[in-house]
């Protein structure tokens, strides 16, 4: 009787299998300890509202009960580092671990869930920034923090960049002292939701590496620096069509303009930066404030791409989807893009093998 009801439980979805379980199982306490540890990461697999009300800081988020919930997880999910994973009450869970096993990774699974959790006082974050994490030629890993607006943190390698952090955006705020200080800094212009010197001395050290737009740089080299009064050796400047090398690490500066009449004065030609960020071969773009300009077509094999969609700063959502097909991306983050309803560009793009993921910026 007892392995009847764990087949039936099995076919609904609530165990891995009806044989022998091919993950572990965990309390509170020691997932606690597990998530600590660098070869780890932390998934949860309930829905987007779920997470959006509260979630285990540092958590991936992909949804067991979508569809394309393994196809997703081989994307994300590097081989080589163990799995940790939890739900609601741990069923859930336990069926996304079962599954993810059957592929080949190595899962632990919270027993009790996020409920467990919250009842042993343990913290949660209602921040609703995304994570989402790729492998570099060489099987690194990639893991980019999808924060607010334009401001981008990414892991690589054990090291920290940020792209255009900003520690307040309307309602919303980032914490930037419950992170690493950066290895790397990118900013791509002087506008206060990319360029906040705030969130700037909350992240450099004095071996920070810090890469702006001409204008920008000059606005920078006037405030006080770590340590106070200490050389800036670490200031880059940077105008399209420069680059820079560190190690396995490339920086391009590209053009971000506006074309459009009445919006010149926003963005004007020849200021601000986009950048291609290369990381161990995997190629990087973060768009900045542009339109859709032609130099898009000359960026090269372009395997992520951060494009922006709030007119009348930057792209229409039709402009990024022509953005899109002129740069042709692997995969397609539409960001910047404030009260801009983007939930209509997977649709326009369906035919053309450009994953497109909509996270919540904003």
């Amino acid at each position: 009787m007892k392995k009847l009801i764990t087949c039936l439980l099995a076919t609904l979805g609530l165990t891995s299998s009806c044989a022998q379980q091919n993950f572990e199982n965990t309390n509170v306490e020691n997932f606690a300890k597990l998530i600590a540890e660098p070869d780890v990461v932390l998934l949860d697999v309930r829905s987007a509202d779920e997470f959006r009300e509260g979630h285990i800081a540092g958590a991936l988020h992909i949804d067991q009960n979508q569809s394309d919930f393994m196809e997703k997880a081989k994307a994300s999910l590097p081989r080589e580092k163990r799995i940790a994973v939890y739900c609601r009450s741990g069923r859930r869970s336990a069926s996304a671990a079962g599954r993810l096993a059957a592929e080949g990774y190595r899962c632990i699974n919270l027993t009790g869930g996020i409920m467990a959790w919250q009842t042993a006082n343990r913290p949660v974050t209602t921040n609703t920034y995304e994570v989402d994490e790729f492998r570099t030629k060489n099987g690194k890993t990639v893991r980019f923090h999808t924060l607010m607006h334009a401001s981008i943190r990414i892991e690589f390698d054990g090291m920290e960049f940020h792209v255009d952090p900003v520690t307040k955006l309307r309602d919303r705020t980032i914490d930037y002292t419950q992170m690493p200080k950066a290895d790397y800094i990118l900013v791509t212009h002087e506008h206060g939701d990319h360029y906040d010197e705030a969130a700037l001395s909350l992240l450099t050290s004095t071996d920070t590496h810090l890469i702006m737009n001409k204008r920008t740089a000059e606005m920078h080299s006037g405030t006080p620096q770590p340590p106070l009064g200490g050389e800036m050796v670490n200031l880059h400047p940077m105008v399209n069509g420069q680059s820079l090398m560190f190690n396995e690490i490339r920086v391009d500066a590209v053009p971000a303009y506006n074309t459009t009449e009445g919006h010149l004065q926003f963005h004007p030609k020849g200021r601000d930066n986009g950048y291609i960020l290369t990381l161990d071969g995997l190629r990087i773009y973060f768009a900045g404030d542009t339109e859709d300009i032609p130099e898009m077509a000359d960026l090269g094999d372009i395997d992520i791409a951060f494009l922006p969609c709030n007119q009348p700063y930057t792209m229409t959502p039709e402009q990024l989807v022509r953005a899109a097909k002129l740069i042709r991306p692997r995969v397609l983050f539409p960001y910047h893009y404030g009260q801009t309803d983007v939930s209509g560009i997977p649709a326009l793009l369906k035919d053309e093998s450009i994953d497109v993921r909509i996270r919540h910026y904003e």
